[in-house]
């Protein structure tokens, strides 16, 4: 069987459960431990930053996905964080999976620590980047914040990402500008972009998930690898902090004029620390 060892390379394949259609892709080895990313707000499958995905890849299967009602997969996206976690180990369970690593960035690390703390057995190891705890400072401003870079990236004709992402420093402008270009790599069976309605969803998940009451993250056992920009707009980074402090098995990197996109921005140091994180 031929490995796949690009992300513009992996085909999309479905599956059905609960009639839900999933949407996925996967590429790698076919050995050890899978590695689940799961994606931020507004993200499809193309959404993936392939340095990243190719990375990891080279040593691990990588299976992406769309959740419930996002890009094409079918349903209707949940209004909760807990709700997606829930749909996550139902599709994770409906690949005949019983244990993987997850990489959850931003809105992706949210779900990622439900899923760890209400089905422990499942995971092996954690990879939460660009994202906070439950009630975590400032996770209730990224509707406003999103609305705000929305425009400003239709006055400026750019991609609103730019600024949600990127620092505005020379530095971030130009690790912004190549994160775009290699998210159009892939040229053929790209994914449908989200419907308004599962991105509203999601806000509103979101949203909730900041107005939520603390919860006990000592529950967490398994080793959790914790990584942000220094100059996170979206998830502010001290909410990385406050991870890692909280966490008992965890350990930490912050990257200089990073912002929320830091592990795309730094995927050359990024990598190589994820990889040794999960082969330890």
């Amino acid at each position: 069987m031929t490995v796949i060892t690009r992300y513009q390379d992996a085909p999309t394949k479905t599956i059905d459960v609960n009639s839900v259609t999933y949407a996925y892709r996967q590429l790698g080895p076919d050995t050890g431990t899978p590695v689940i990313f799961l994606n931020h707000l507004a993200a499809v499958l193309d959404n993936w930053d392939p340095r990243v995905v190719d990375g990891i890849a080279a040593h691990h299967r990588v299976i992406t996905f769309d959740n419930r009602g996002v890009g094409a997969s079918t349903g209707t996206t949940p209004k909760s964080i807990q709700a997606m976690a829930a749909d996550a180990v139902t599709f994770i369970r409906a690949l005949g999976l019983t244990e993987v690593d997850i990489l959850g960035f931003s809105m992706g690390g949210m779900i990622a620590q439900v899923i760890a703390q209400e089905e422990p057995q499942l995971i092996r190891k954690l990879i939460l980047a660009g994202t906070g705890p439950a009630g975590g400072e400032g996770i209730k401003n990224v509707t406003r914040l999103s609305h705000l870079d929305t425009v400003r990236g239709l006055l400026t004709f750019q991609d609103p990402k730019q600024f949600l992402f990127f620092t505005r420093t020379t530095k971030g402008r130009r690790a912004g500008k190549e994160f775009l270009a290699r998210l159009k790599e892939r040229t053929n069976n790209r994914d449908k972009a989200i419907a308004l309605k599962s991105y509203f969803a999601q806000l509103a998940a979101i949203h909730e998930w900041g107005l939520e009451k603390p919860s006990d993250l000592s529950v967490i056992k398994v080793p959790v690898f914790v990584a942000n920009g220094d100059n996170d707009r979206m998830v502010p980074t001290k909410n990385s902090t406050d991870l890692a402090r909280r966490l008992p098995d965890s350990e930490l990197v912050i990257y200089p004029d990073g912002g929320h996109g830091g592990i795309f921005q730094y995927h050359r140091e990024f990598v190589p620390q994820a990889l040794e994180f999960l082969g330890r």
